[in-house]
């Protein structure tokens, strides 16, 4: 099975369903994928995410069986144009995390980079320790922040939430609010700083360097943590 999964991410070949493995050990399912030099592209749909090859671990075939839809008569154009009318509007990943920095008075990039990093704008993304969604919210998280993780615009809304209460919280030091993002307010509380953890400091760094495109909307930052020996 690591052999094919191997063969399948470097040869960029694809399968009708398939999961993509990131490297945070969360697992997409997806239509198909593309690879083309560092970048793949993860089909779902008609639309796709393109991500760094870097991101992603591997490729694993979906076994499930479709459902066959029984066939159905199509409907009047009536009914076609009252269905169009009354069907919601579907933000994407990238218009809720904007949304979400409006309301919280966040930069765009910043919710947006949270969010890539996170999931991969993926919404139903799943870490091997139960984070949920574009955000990856815990659980215990999500029910302090009064939000479901498993809807889009809510998990958007509580993660941006939760960073500009960090952000707050730590009196506006972007390194400090983004490592007790991933590494929990307790870790960067003890040692006061950005925790030796190195994958903290590798989030944290990854992070800062899209804050170095954007100068503009960045907010205060201290010197960068030193990566453990």
């Amino acid at each position: 099975m690591r052999s094919l999964v191997i063969l399948l991410f470097l040869s960029g070949s694809c399968l009708a369903s398939e999961y993509a493995v990131l490297s945070s050990g969360s697992r997409l399912r997806v239509d198909r994928h593309e690879t083309a030099g560092k970048s793949v592209k993860l089909f779902n749909g008609e639309g796709y995410i393109e991500m760094d090859a870097a991101q992603i671990r591997g490729f694993e075939p979906d076994d499930r069986v479709a459902p066959q839809a029984e066939p159905s008569a199509a409907p009047a154009a009536t009914e076609t144009l009252e269905a169009s009318v009354a069907e919601p509007v579907t933000l994407t990943p990238v218009e809720l995390a904007d949304a979400a920095a409006d309301r919280y008075s966040l930069p765009y990039w910043l919710v947006r980079e949270v969010m890539h990093v996170e999931s991969g704008f993926q919404p139903q993304a799943v870490s091997p320790k139960g984070a949920i969604g574009l955000m990856q919210l815990m659980p215990q998280t999500a029910r302090v922040l009064g939000a479901d993780p498993k809807d889009p615009a809510q998990n958007a809304d509580a993660g941006a939430r939760y960073l500009r209460e960090l952000l707050d919280k730590y009196d506006g030091h972007l390194w400090l609010a983004l490592a007790a993002y991933n590494a929990g307010p307790g870790a960067v509380d003890k040692y006061k700083r950005v925790p030796p953890y190195r994958e903290t400091i590798n989030y944290v760094n990854r992070i800062d360097r899209e804050r170095k495109k954007n100068e503009k909307d960045a907010v205060k930052t201290p010197e960068p943590p030193t990566a453990p020996r």
